[in-house]
């Protein structure tokens, strides 16, 4: 048998000693994330009981689960919100709302999507903006850790990485989805559209830039094709725009724009078309 030498020891008892995270937190969280789906959506529930009393002993159980997270976290912190756990109970009927809208705006912007039961059960999109909404209440309620800790456990299914702190508006799809990035502090209209391997990030990575605006505004209905980057707090895409597969964009663009590949911004004529633009679907 090897020897475990003693200085590693030492080490390995010293970082333990200096953990201040409750052990239980990582398992408790993956446990809320399929129970919290399994409550608003069926298609996530291992066994649908149509009742009042099962859905209602399904949904305690998912806020007996969020309390123990409550607890164990807010050991952590001193100003934890009152009433968290009922407080997110009251606001989860207005994020079930909003998903249905997400998932229905799916079904009708995809030839490929025959029913809405496929988005919910199949789409990694949808998936991943599922549990981005819930994580982003808890985020609003001002529960530290678990939200980031949802969004990647989505992000490590789907390879879809949506911060919980980005705020997003209704209608939103995310087509195919791997390797799309939604930093912290970006701002999505109504009816946005995105394809895999955007990005929508930080300009300047710098950490004395943590409380300001980092990533940009995408205002409603504007559609981004596959693997463009766009980046900067400042940065605005207006109102029904076009951004092109692959186009690295920096700078604001006005309302009803194309962009293309090569980030040469131009009006959109009417009826949208595509002409020579690489779309990369």
């Amino acid at each position: 048998m090897p020897t475990v030498p003693h200085a590693l020891l030492e080490r390995l008892l010293l970082t333990r000693r200096q953990y201040a995270l409750p052990g239980q937190l990582r398992p408790l969280a993956l446990q809320f994330g399929p129970l919290v789906l399994g409550v608003l959506f069926p298609h996530f529930s291992s066994n649908v009981v149509c009742s009042e009393d099962a859905v209602e002993e399904e949904v305690l159980l998912m806020a007996q689960t969020l309390a123990r997270l409550d607890r164990a976290i807010g050991t952590l912190h001193e100003k934890m919100p009152e009433k968290l756990v009922q407080r997110f109970l009251t606001q989860l009927p207005d994020v079930l709302q909003t998903l249905e809208a997400d998932a229905r705006a799916i079904l009708e912007g995809d030839p490929a999507a025959r029913s809405y039961d496929e988005v919910v059960l199949t789409y990694p999109g949808f998936y991943a903006i599922a549990v981005y909404r819930v994580a982003h209440l808890l985020w609003q309620l001002g529960l530290p850790l678990l939200p980031r800790l949802l969004t990647e456990f989505a992000h490590e299914k789907t390879g879809i990485d949506i911060h919980p702190g980005a705020t997003i508006g209704r209608r939103f799809c995310i087509d195919h989805g791997t390797g799309v990035v939604i930093g912290e502090t970006t701002h999505i209209g109504d009816g946005v559209k995105l394809y895999q391997g955007v990005t929508l990030g930080a300009l300047t990575v710098e950490k004395a830039l943590a409380d300001s605006k980092r990533h940009p505004t995408i205002e409603d209905e504007v559609v981004i094709y596959a693997g463009a980057t766009i980046l900067g707090g400042n940065t605005v895409v207006g109102h029904h725009s076009i951004v092109a597969g692959n186009a690295w964009l920096t700078q604001s663009v006005p309302p009803n724009s194309v962009v293309s590949r090569r980030s040469e911004v131009r009006p959109r004529q009417p009826g949208g078309a595509f002409e020579e633009l690489d779309w990369v679907i």
